[in-house]
């Protein structure tokens, strides 16, 4: 009998449970009863569920205490030049292994590869001056980057904190993952969880920065865009961009190459598998690894509360600064341009648009600004891969 009582204490002193009776085994119990918490929003209030699925479930895998999914101290060390990527191999859990694909942006670059195949282009070809409405839009990364170096973050964090005013997941993981690791988790769950809750978020600003009359606005309805015109596009502003700042080649590359693989005619097949089967695989990788990263060590802290009240002020950010130069293209334009689409220049397609249109709606029920806001919508998208190759440029 005292034989059997001797193994059952050692099968539960070598269990994960005995991990949550260790020294900061309650922050564990923390993080996965906030995984749970995440999985409710994702699948219950349907908040980005394709993506905070994944993540709530890597949070949950990663801070089960004996599992070693995930392991941060080789990343740490790797980080320090002590160990290589053959070490993690050898060593790492299944996790780690997956984690190398957001580490090195493959994982993103392909995002933005399916992006390109699903996204139509023509609105901003139509009306170039859509450009100008994603540049402004991306007020919430300057802001956000500023407040973050007040608060004392570095340089580099302050650059992937700033990030999250561009609206753009995979944008904030990739350059997150090159700058800040450490801090990848807690600014991709603030990312995604704003990006969700844009129909909340930006409404009240667009009301609060516009006149009745301005929202009534009803624009023209755009120029046909020819196929020749879609198809030079995405070369050209590969081409331009990527000469200019070298550093967005992989989100750029990928997101122009999907968009001609829509474009051009002759792939069907393939842009059928970029905005299909591709990215489901590529979401699953990407969402479970970023989720693997919130161990409780790093995720418990100061920072991390921090991190997502400035994310919440960067996307406010973002819609003022479109808004407001949608206004003053309103005045310019003599009343031809809704401000409203200003909103739509952050970078999460479509559904910045499309509270771009229920806006507009609301104001006058013949509105319809959908497809103008679409072009601000894909500017932003660049926009925002531009500023990440810029701060990457800076801080890399």
């Amino acid at each position: 009998m005292e034989r059997i009582v001797d193994i059952f204490t050692r099968i539960l002193i070598d269990s994960g449970f005995s991990g949550f009776f260790a020294d900061g085994g309650w922050k564990n119990l923390i993080m996965i009863a906030l995984a749970c918490v995440l999985l409710y929003l994702g699948i219950v209030k349907k908040f980005e569920p394709l993506l905070l699925v994944g993540i709530a479930f890597g949070m949950l895998l990663t801070n089960l205490p004996g599992a070693h999914l995930y392991n941060p101290e080789l990343w740490d060390a790797y980080s320090d030049g002590e160990i290589t990527l053959t070490k993690i191999f050898h060593d790492g859990g299944l996790l780690d292994i997956l984690y190398i694909g957001v580490k090195s942006g493959l994982y993103p670059s392909l995002i933005f590869l399916g992006i390109g195949a699903m996204t139509d282009f023509g609105p901003l070809i139509a009306n170039p001056s859509s450009l100008l409405l994603g540049s402004a839009a991306q007020l919430g990364v300057c802001c956000a980057f500023i407040l973050a170096v007040v608060f004392g973050f570095d340089g580099a964090a302050a650059a992937s904190i700033g990030i999250i005013g561009g609206a753009d997941g995979p944008t904030a993981i990739f350059l997150t993952g090159k700058l800040a690791p450490s801090l990848l988790g807690p600014i991709a769950i603030a990312a995604y969880s704003y990006m969700a809750l844009i129909p909340l978020i930006q409404p009240p600003i667009m009301r609060a920065l516009t006149t009745p009359e301005e929202r009534k606005t009803k624009m023209d309805q755009l120029r046909v865009v020819s196929k020749g015109e879609k198809i030079v596009f995405p070369i050209v502003v590969a081409v331009f961009v990527i000469l200019l700042l070298p550093a967005t080649a992989p989100l750029i590359g990928c997101l122009m190459l999907g968009n001609l693989l829509r474009e051009c005619g002759v792939t069907d097949r393939l842009q059928d598998t970029a905005q299909n089967a591709m990215m489901n695989i590529v979401t699953i990788f990407l969402s479970i690894s970023v989720g693997a990263t919130t161990v409780a060590s790093n995720f418990l802290r100061l920072q991390t509360i921090v991190i997502i009240i400035l994310g919440l002020a960067a996307f406010a950010f973002s819609t003022v600064g479109g808004v407001l130069l949608g206004k003053l293209m309103y005045k310019i334009s003599g009343g031809k341009i809704n401000p409203l689409i200003g909103s739509a220049g952050v970078s999460a397609v479509p559904m910045a648009a499309r509270v771009s249109q229920v806006e507009g709606r609301k104001a006058n029920p013949f509105n319809y600004l959908l497809m103008h806001a679409m072009g601000p919508n894909v500017a932003g998208v660049i926009g925002s891969a531009v500023a990440a190759g810029f701060l990457l440029a800076l801080f890399g």
